[in-house]
């Protein structure tokens, strides 16, 4: 039942951002790693790509701008994104343990490559915060969302789409990329909200969450089953819903079935507008992003009970048992919902989401 609840709940939160340009490369202090410090701490963040929107334009600013508020302006966080490549992800992060930093919070590009980065920071006494997506290795903490909860939403809202006809009807899946941890909760999430109500008869995984990859499988999943045999398709995040919405109309799709997605990025915001996306999960980012903060700064400066009481959850990882786990709830976010999530709380404005092109499908769902 409190799964359930969470997943129709929004966050009520209203968390205010400030204007932060992404950095490409990495720099900050040369502080030293301690057990214990002031408001003077340096915190690494590796991100790990930029075709989820969300990364740059939210998750960075946000934590740049808690991490200030919470040292009195002296903190500093030193970014980095590995562009989709974990080679690089390697390199940003032995960077950052070069460059002593005091904390690293780290969306690992592949959960089990990561591992002897981690505990190359291990050894060098630096904490790791595995962020958005579960690490391997030694981490000490991990902050993100109920991913077997985000994939149940999103096969729920597929499942009640196609109502009486989802039996019979052929969905396609589009899932993400198996070196990513959250994979396995989101697939495993969404098959077993399924069950026998639905007949997959395409599945896919997307390498690197590439939407040219999806785009190239949803292609051949249209050759195989035809356009107008399509009754809907999950896919596992926004990037990959876009491409798929992108696949069916360049096929001639007289009309788009029901697509999932996951992030509420705005594009897929204002294609669930004009109707040609059902859905995405909204996972409050902005308030994992500002645990995360939180979690990194006080782990830092050697505050036990906040730190423990953002982290009452506990999650095992292939190597790793009970890390101590903070879990933020997903959202189903339809042209239902939208003021009561994304416009309340904070993350766009009406005028973000309905601009000139999307005006009047924002006037017929009453969003002004």
């Amino acid at each position: 039942m409190c799964r359930l609840a969470a997943a129709v709940t929004a966050s009520a939160s209203a968390l205010a951002l400030t204007a932060c340009g992404a950095i490409d490369g990495i720099g900050g202090s040369d502080s030293s790693a301690s057990p214990e410090k002031g408001d003077d701490i340096t915190v690494g963040l590796l991100l790990p790509d930029k075709d989820t929107a969300r990364f740059e334009n939210f998750d960075y600013p946000v934590i740049k701008k808690e991490v200030a508020t919470l040292t009195q302006g002296k903190g500093n966080v030193v970014y980095a994104n590995a562009e989709a490549s974990q080679d690089k992800q390697s390199r940003q992060f032995q960077q950052m343990v070069d460059q002593k930093v005091d904390v690293i919070l780290v969306d690992a590009l592949d959960a089990k490559a990561i591992a002897p980065d981690v505990r190359k920071a291990k050894d060098a006494g630096i904490p790791v915060i595995a962020y958005d997506r579960l690490a391997q290795g030694p981490i000490d903490a991990y902050v993100s969302h109920d991913n077997e909860l985000v994939g149940e939403v999103q096969a729920r809202a597929i499942s009640d789409a196609l109502g009486s006809n989802a039996a019979s009807s052929k969905i396609v899946m589009m899932n993400g990329d198996p070196a990513d941890t959250n994979y396995t909760k989101y697939k495993q999430g969404a098959l077993n909200e399924f069950g026998n109500k639905v007949r997959i008869v395409k599945k896919y995984d997307t390498d690197k969450w590439s939407p040219a990859v999806a785009k190239a499988n949803m292609k051949k999943a249209i050759q195989a089953v035809g356009v107008d045999n399509i009754a809907a398709v999950y896919a596992a995040n926004d990037g990959l819903a876009g491409a798929v919405i992108e696949a069916l109309k360049e096929a001639g799709a007289t009309r788009i079935p029901p697509v999932t997605g996951q992030d509420a990025n705005l594009d897929a915001v204002q294609r669930i507008v004009s109707g040609e996306q059902y859905m995405t999960v909204y996972k409050p980012f902005l308030e994992e992003a500002t645990r995360a903060a939180e979690m990194a700064v006080y782990m830092v400066q050697g505050h036990h009970i906040q730190f423990e009481a953002l982290t009452r959850d506990a999650v095992d990882s292939p190597t790793e048992k009970k890390i101590p786990s903070m879990l933020v709830p997903a959202v189903a976010l339809t042209k239902d919902n939208i003021k009561e999530t994304v416009i309340a709380d904070g993350v766009y404005s009406v005028k973000d989401i309905c601009t000139p092109k999307y005006a009047a499908d924002c006037a017929a769902i009453g969003l002004k």
